[in-house]
């Protein structure tokens, strides 16, 4: 019998900033994202990513620079691009990111400061909602819904 096909996971997404070191340095301040070793290589070629993870390259994100060679800024591609990225957390570790929110000071798409009252019970999830200083639609997730709720104070029925 012939093995079907299907996908493992997803490997990277690509993003387009004026900055690889300037994009890298954020991502890791706001949502720990470190380089991979491996591929610190890339950094020495204008045209090709810095790779930064959380675990060790199995997903990454793919920061290139937006006016490199042959790239373009993001709102001339030809493409029509992501709508957004959604990062996956613990229900503690999604607490300890809105502890983090002042300190932080990001903004949502309105332009105001995102707050933790601005995280949103999707009946079996929780999320927070922000930009990165480039535009991209950013979200952290958990699904360990109730505790993060009752830790919030907010009830949490059944959907």
């Amino acid at each position: 019998m012939t093995e079907s096909f299907r996908v493992d996971g997803l490997d990277h997404v690509e993003l387009f900033v004026p900055s690889r070191r300037e994009a890298g340095a954020w991502y890791q301040r706001v949502l720990g994202l470190t380089p991979i070793p491996e591929a610190l290589f890339f950094l020495e070629r204008e045209a090709d990513p810095l790779l930064i993870s959380s675990d060790e390259g199995r997903t990454s994100l793919a920061i290139f620079r937006a006016d490199g060679p042959g790239r373009q800024p993001r709102e001339d591609r030809p493409t029509a691009g992501f709508h957004r990225v959604a990062f996956r957390v613990s229900g503690n570790s999604f607490l300890r990111f809105l502890e983090r929110l002042p300190e932080l000071e990001l903004r949502g798409e309105d332009g105001a400061v995102v707050t933790a009252t601005a995280a949103m019970d999707h009946d079996i999830a929780v999320s927070i909602y922000f930009l990165d200083p480039w535009g991209h639609r950013l979200e952290v997730t958990t699904y360990d819904r109730e505790p993060v709720l009752s830790a919030l104070g907010r009830p949490a029925g059944h959907p």
